[in-house]
Formats: structure tokens, sequence, C-alpha cells
């Protein structure tokens, strides 16, 4: 029976978000996985049992090291704004060392993977950041009756947008793009006042 390789058990896990993100979920095989990665087919079934097993497990991974990530240092003592830029400084960090996850993240919600994976995962999340948040709305500093739609809309969609113009070197207009702590603190600036009453 062959043994399992750490090294390429990582690059798998590497090449099959980079496939996702590039060519999606229904252009992924196994086949291409392997052939990226220089291995056999049946090196990969060492570590996964299907197709489905490894998008799931690798999917649960990824997830689960960002919830980790994204609730490191919050504190229920901490004001909303003190907890929100840490979340913030928590997703740049993230997404800086995992440059693919925000597109990764994107693809499995907008899949089959999104009740299996995505859901139960986001639960959690939801779970401790929504303490944080009825803390903040019971001391009257954030605006309250607002959806948790509208408030990832609000609080998050203008920092990942700044992480892909970043990732791309290009604003909207095509024009150069670079994230710097000027643009990212003074947007966060303007999130804090959409959110605050």
């Amino acid at each position: 029976m062959r043994t399992r390789d750490a090294e390429k058990e990582q690059l798998v896990k590497q090449k099959t978000i980079e496939l996702i993100v590039k060519e999606g979920f229904e252009s992924f095989s196994i086949n291409k996985l392997a052939k990226a990665c220089g291995i056999s087919v049946a090196t990969l079934y060492i570590y996964y049992e299907s197709k489905e097993d490894l998008l799931t497990k690798i999917g649960t991974e990824h997830l689960t090291h960002w919830n980790e990530l994204m609730l490191q240092g919050l504190d229920e003592d901490h004001s909303f704004e003190e907890g929100m830029r840490m979340q913030w400084a928590n997703r740049i960090k993230f997404y800086k060392t995992h440059p693919n996850a925000l597109e990764f993240f994107d693809q499995m919600r907008a899949s089959s993977f999104q009740k299996t994976v995505f859901a139960p995962m986001m639960k959690v999340f939801k779970e401790s950041i929504g303490a944080f948040l009825q803390r903040a709305i019971d001391r009257k500093e954030m605006v309250a009756l607002m959806t948790p739609e509208i408030f990832f809309s609000i609080a998050f969609v203008p920092l990942h947008n700044l992480i892909r113009f970043d990732f791309t070197g290009k604003s909207m207009g095509g024009q150069p793009f670079e994230l710097t702590e000027r643009i990212l603190w003074h947007t966060f600036d303007l999130v804090m006042k959409a959110l605050k009453p």
C-alpha cells in the first residue's frame, strides 16, 4: 500500500484551488488535477475517495482555516469599531497569504457545495460574529434592523472589491491600482459611517 506524502497532499490542495478559480467546478476533473500536479490519478485516490470527497475536504479545510483566522482576537469587550477593524485586518492577512481564496469561496458559494460545505461553515461564523454584532446593537454602536445580507454587503464587500483590484493590479477603469494602508483604512472609515447609528 502506498503511503501519504505531505508535500504532495499540499500540492494537490493548492492545484485544486488554482484550477477551480481558473476553470470553475464544471471544468474541474481528477485527470486535470493529476496532470497539473505531475502525479498519477491513482495517487489522488490515496488521499481522497472521489472528486466530491476531494472538493468537500479541501473546501471545508480552507473555510475552517478562514473561520479561525476571522475570529482570531475578537473579544466581547471590543467596541464595534475595534472588532470590525480586527475583522478587516484578519481578512487582509488571510487573502494576502491565500490569494485565490476569495475567488475559490465565490465558486463554492455558487456551486452544489454551497449546502454541503459553505453553509455549515458560515453558520459557525455567523453564530460567533452574530453575538459580537448583537452586543454592538445593544450598546447602540451599530444600526439595528439590518439583515445579514445588508450587513455583509456594507461591511465587507467594499474590502473584497479592493482586494480584487489589488490582486489584478488594476482599478475598474483599468488604471494601475495598489491597495495601500491609506486607501484601506479610509474605506473602512466610510464603511463605519454607514454602519453606525
